[in-house]
């Protein structure tokens, strides 16, 4: 299976999983010359960017070095950019998940609140 597959079948499930928990999904690959953001959803009044990893052979370190400093910052950028383009949620309350997929040792979704700020 190509990588675009994966990514996009990881992408489904964290969509199906955050739908099932209350979210609602507004957008999915919002891309900028920035970066991307995977999902980004509301629960309740909260506007939440959602990074998803599929890592069937990875650990809570791998996530770890996936997730740094870097990234965050470029996920950051990103959600300050559609935050500018999308005025009626720059007032809100905002925070950066991230969705584990298929850690070993953890459950099938692992959902990491409040996972960095700025």
């Amino acid at each position: 299976m190509k990588t675009s597959e994966t990514g996009r079948e990881g992408e489904d499930k964290a969509a199906l999983y955050l739908s099932q928990h209350g979210y609602t999904i507004i957008e999915r690959n919002f891309r900028t010359r920035l970066g991307e953001i995977d999902i980004i959803a509301l629960q309740n009044d909260t506007l939440v960017f959602v990074e998803v990893k599929h890592l069937p052979h990875g650990d809570i370190d791998t996530l770890s070095a996936l997730l740094g400093k870097q990234k965050q910052q470029n996920i950051i950028k990103t959600a300050k950019c559609y935050l500018q383009k999308y005025r009626q949620y720059s007032n809100g309350y905002i925070r950066f998940d991230v969705l584990a997929l298929d850690v070993p040792g953890l459950e099938p979704v692992h959902h990491i609140v409040n996972a960095f700020s700025e």
